[in-house]
């Protein structure tokens, strides 16, 4: 941005940590909560319109997007019997084997605009964080981070460039204390994965900075167990009821706190196996469990960021980043409004204050901010995107379905 000017959105419900002010005004940060917009603000009327911090997708395969779900059988046992049936086709399936030669790079821009177009502006990749994941990728992507892919895969192959998934106790010694470290753990419903979690705990790797995903298999007697190590869950309801026909018993995750607050964070997991993206999760999220929207909301927003360990994301404060996502007010509350949020809804995204996608009644917010804007469609409604993100999705060969840029 060569030059910019500050922002007052006003006549709006901007969620905060404490209650829901009025205002906002911002430049690349936070500028005030609440208070009149000052001299020389570009002044923004959203007309009741929902302000909430970006979005937190707390797991993603960001390089495994394009490709759609995938499964050859009705239900699965554990996770392992889809990775069988999915790894000799990987050469034989001529769609797989087409869609495996795009450039890594272009694998993971998709990734990354899946998660953009649906508000989310913090993304956790699970496999290490790739060289290419610093060009042109439009989201935030947490860098510092331990992981292993699971007990499964420790010693087969799991990344992008084949390599295996890991010790899983040798990782999560070498993760320092204030990092996260994210293992896939009782994936799927039979007996060994119910003994995924015993394994963990005689390993001593059940800690505070410990994010199980998926979790599927634990029953409601063993989560004050991991409540009270201070652990966490990354929860994919959509991919766990795609593959297993049931998810993780997230209503005695919750209840297990004891009235803290609950570690757990809302996921898409990839498009393989789980849903379109983080808003269509939500939706899968109310269907399968017993949780309330204020929960959800707090699950990709400021408990997610908890459980990365990125204190600055996932809440709208004071001198934080400009990240926000602007939706229209759908329902009563705020965290309604979101749950019943579709992509083509979505009226602004928005990281260190540059808006990225939004409504064309928002380009004053694009000419405030520096930014060229180009005309584009997403799910056939009209957008708005920073013309350098339309440059990229131009030139990329992987297609985002429902993106139509001129």
């Amino acid at each position: 941005m060569l030059w910019s000017r500050a922002v007052s959105f006003v006549n709006a419900h901007v969620v905060t940590d404490s209650d829901v002010a009025e205002s906002v005004r911002f430049s690349s940060r936070v500028l005030s909560l609440g208070d009149p917009p000052r001299g020389g603000d570009t002044v923004i009327d959203l007309q009741g319109a929902v302000v909430l911090p970006g979005l937190v997708n707390a797991h993603d395969h960001l390089e495994l997007n394009h490709y759609g779900r995938i499964k050859f059988r009705e239900r699965y046992q554990n996770a392992s019997e889809w990775s069988q049936d999915v790894e000799p086709r990987l050469a034989g399936d001529q769609a797989i084997a087409r869609a495996r030669t795009h450039p890594l790079t272009e694998r993971l821009f998709i990734g990354a605009l899946k998660n953009l177009l649906a508000g989310v502006t913090m993304v956790a990749h699970h496999n290490p964080f790739y060289p290419e994941l610093r060009r042109t990728i439009p989201i935030r992507v947490l860098r510092r981070y331990g992981w292993a892919h699971s007990f499964y895969l420790e010693r087969r192959p799991s990344g992008a460039y084949g390599e295996p998934g890991g010790d899983v106790a040798g990782r999560w010694r070498a993760t320092p204390p204030e990092l996260p470290f994210f293992v896939h753990l009782a994936e799927g419903v039979d007996v060994e994965a119910h003994r995924e979690l015993p394994r963990l705990e005689a390993l001593g790797c059940v800690a505070p900075n410990t994010a199980i995903v998926h979790g599927v298999a634990i029953d409601g007697g063993e989560w004050p167990r991991i409540a009270r190590r201070g652990a966490g869950l990354v929860w994919c309801p959509a991919s766990n009821t795609f593959l297993f026909g049931r998810t993780a018993a997230v209503r005695d995750a919750l209840d297990a706190s004891n009235g803290s607050r609950a570690r757990i964070a809302l996921a898409t997991d990839s498009r393989l196996t789980g849903s379109r993206d983080l808003l269509d999760e939500l939706r899968a999220a109310r269907a399968a469990a017993t949780v309330t929207p204020d929960e959800l909301l707090r699950m990709v927003t400021s408990d997610a960021a908890a459980l990365l360990r990125q204190p600055r994301a996932g809440r709208t404060v004071v001198g934080a980043p400009a990240d926000f996502v602007v939706i229209p007010p759908l329902g009563p509350t705020p965290a309604a409004s979101l749950i019943r949020t579709t992509r083509k809804d979505v009226q602004l995204v928005m990281i260190d204050g540059r808006p990225l996608v939004g409504d064309p009644a928002l380009a004053p917010v694009f000419k405030a901010r520096g930014v060229t804007p180009r005309a584009t469609t997403v799910d056939a409604t009209p957008k708005l995107m920073d013309s350098a993100l339309v440059r990229r999705i131009a030139g990329c060969p992987i297609a985002e379905p429902g993106v139509a840029v001129s």
